[in-house]
């Protein structure tokens, strides 16, 4: 399994990080970003989980994270690589904790503190989530923010077989699947040339 320690990691990263760590611990005793049990397992369950997804963001490109909550994973992809990131919480109490965190890891980001259906951006390259909804509504949420040729990062658990199939019934898609590293359980989908499915009308009798 891939673990994640700020000794494994290039100087200048684990800093950022763990500043970023630093910040989440402490406003976690006022909102709830993660499980408070999960705090002495930030770094494997959370940072690494996300962190796992840096190395399939190309470089200079627009993401879109949706739903980031306590920063996973869109927080950490702008700390880790040069992407241009926008974050999108509706939570105004997250999003203030977004832009704390952004500043003091140093990360490029945009915070938008509005409904994910609310958002009018450019198209972006890449959209992300992790834990936020079902596949389906991912895809109605991600489709009218993503570019032509763009792509969506999922990180998905034990579930994504009839997630997949679900979202067959109203959608077409190229699928990539990659094993999570931090999680055994886990599937990183890579969703592209996303389109939404025709359906034939049901004919009639006279």
């Amino acid at each position: 399994m891939f673990h994640v320690k700020p000794d494994t990691l290039p100087a200048d990263l684990a800093q950022r990080l763990d500043r970023f760590a630093e910040i989440l611990t402490r406003w976690n005793s006022r909102i709830n970003l993660v499980s408070p049990r999960d705090l002495p397992h930030l770094w494997d369950r959370h940072i690494a989980d996300s962190l796992q997804l840096a190395s399939l963001i190309p470089p200079g490109i627009r993401l879109a994270d949706l739903g980031s909550g306590g920063g996973f994973p869109g927080l950490i992809i702008a700390i880790a690589t040069d992407a241009d990131v926008t974050l999108i919480e509706s939570d105004q109490r997250k999003a203030a904790f977004l832009r704390e965190a952004a500043r003091a890891a140093g990360a490029r980001v945009t915070v938008l503190a509005r409904r994910i259906e609310d958002v009018d951006i450019a198209p972006v390259h890449i959209v992300t989530a992790r834990a936020l909804a079902a596949l389906p509504q991912l895809l109605e949420w991600s489709s009218r923010l993503l570019a032509p040729d763009g792509f969506c990062l999922f990180l998905k658990g034990r579930n994504v077989d009839d997630e997949l199939t679900s979202a067959a019934a109203d959608w077409h898609m190229a699928v990539s699947r990659l094993p999570s590293r931090t999680n055994a359980d886990g599937t990183i989908l890579k969703l592209g040339e996303i389109t939404r499915a025709r359906h034939s009308e049901r004919a009639t009798g006279p």
